[in-house]
Order: structure tokens, then sequence, then C-alpha cells
């Protein structure tokens, strides 16, 4: 099953993807719906779906409650930076702020030339969980996304934690959809590949990962409970910007476009931030 949430006649509404129509869920949060699917069924049983386009898609989770990233977690991408696969895992957040539609325009930050890429499979929780253990940790899930962890580089080396380099707005795109673990598959056998102006980035295996979905599901929950719709960006295989020589960083203009098996694909094309002052009562 393909759980979306887009925009109909200026609201947000949960949808439910068959072929390329979607089946109207109503204005709740698409959280609501998760291990709901003879419910769903049994709701759109009988009822045509409509057309839709892909501009019309949000972010799966409109305001994720967390965003959680893994550092190094692909052999391959540790190498490139000239450092030995991670023995414990390396994490960090990105702000809810950054949460972004899969295929609106990406900002490339007023203080900063240092935007990159990050294909990345995407987890989303689906049930709440804490001291969950990796034989138990995929009961947890309720999909899986595409997912680009957007970095500023410098600002990223700036600080130890990376908080800030990884959690700038509109820096955590995921979508199009969440295809639930039924339909997925097995997914260490999905593919997970990145092209900017159409020229192939990255091109990896989510098999390739130094620490597993389940490995990382049991790590989280020692520390602090898991809720239906966090969000976890799983980690990115070789080939990111600030690894060539020179690297290669975005700019305005470019177009990026994350793939994976099984999945779809979300693309955002790089656009210059304003850098107006906004303050709201």
């Amino acid at each position: 099953m393909k759980l979306a949430t887009y925009v109909k006649d200026g609201v947000c509404r949960s949808g439910v993807i068959r072929g390329d129509l979607i089946h109207d869920l109503g204005p709740r949060s698409l959280q609501n719906w998760f291990g709901r699917a003879g419910e769903i069924e049994t709701m759109i049983a009988g009822h045509d779906g409509q057309p839709f386009s892909l501009n019309e898609l949000c972010q799966p989770i409109l305001r994720p409650g967390k965003i959680l990233g893994i550092g190094l977690n692909y052999h391959d991408h540790a190498s490139e930076t000239g450092r030995a696969p991670p023995e414990v895992q390396l994490w960090f957040n990105k702000q809810t702020t950054a949460a972004h539609a899969p295929f609106a325009p990406v900002a490339l930050p007023e203080v900063s030339s240092e935007l990159d890429y990050e294909a990345e499979l995407v987890v989303i929780i689906g049930k709440y969980g804490r001291h969950v253990p990796a034989s138990r940790a995929m009961e947890m899930v309720a999909g899986y996304t595409c997912g680009n962890d957007y970095s500023v580089r410098d600002w990223q080396k700036a600080s130890p934690t990376m908080i800030m380099g990884k959690g700038f707005d509109t820096h955590a795109p995921f979508g199009p959809w969440i295809v639930t673990p039924d339909e997925m598959g097995t997914i260490e056998d999905a593919g997970v590949r990145c092209y900017v102006n159409g020229e192939q980035r990255q091109n990896g295996r989510a098999g390739d990962m130094v620490f597993s979905v389940a490995e990382q599901i049991a790590h989280l929950t020692k520390a602090f409970t898991l809720e239906p719709g966090d969000v976890i960006f799983t980690g990115t295989p070789a080939g990111v910007g600030v690894a060539y020589s020179p690297p290669q960083f975005l700019q305005a203009g470019d177009v990026v476009r994350v793939e994976i098996d099984g999945i779809g694909a979300i693309e955002q094309k790089v656009i210059v931030e304003s850098g107006d002052i906004r303050i709201s009562e």
C-alpha cells in the first residue's frame, strides 16, 4: 500500500495511491491510518480514485515529532571521507521546520555556498516503542520513503553535533509517499541513487548499511521513545559532493533527484533563499 498526503482545495488530506490515481482518506493526518490497512481497503472499496499531480503531494508526515539522521552509515561513504566505519552509531537531528514536500524547491542558504545532497532511504515509524530489541524492531516500521538529507557543509563542520548544518529550512524533503513493508519486500535489496542535473552521483544499496534499520531502531529506543510519524534518515552511500576533488556543491538552478527501488523518486530544484526578515505574531 502507498500512503500519501496531498493538497485538495487548499486542505491537506490523506490518501492511498493506486496506479496513477489517489483515493481520498479525508483530512486526518496520515499517521492516524498506520496499521489500519483492512479499514482503508473497506473505506475505498467501490469508490473511484481521482487523478493527481506530483506537485500536489506534501511530505507524507507534515510536521514530524522527530527527524533523526545517522552519519557515515554506508561503508563506501565512510571510506570516501577517509574514515573507518563507525563502531558506535552517530546520530543527529534535523529540525521539524526542515521537513519539506518531495517536489518543492529547496533553498540555497543566504549564509553558505556549500550546499550538498545525500540520497537516503527514509523509515517512517508507526508505533510507540522504548527498549525495543533489534529482533522486534521492524514491528515499529510503518513504511519507507525517499529522502534527501541536504547538508550545509561549512555550518555542519562548525559544530561538533552537526545540528546547525543539518537543520536548515527545506533541507529534509521526503516522499513522494510511504510504501508499507508488505509491499516493499526485502529492504536490503533496494537501490538508492542520486542524480544532479541528470548526472548520476550516488548509486548504493540499502543492504550496504553499517547498521541495519533494525539496529538503528533498537539503538534509538534505548535512549528515548519513538512515536508514530517520527522520521529516520538511514544514511547515504558514496558520491556526495563534498567528497569530490574539488567539491561539487549545489548551485542555484541545479535539479536533484533521488530514486529508490520499490518506492519511486523525489526531485527538487535549488533556488536562492531570499534572506528576507520574517517575524510573525
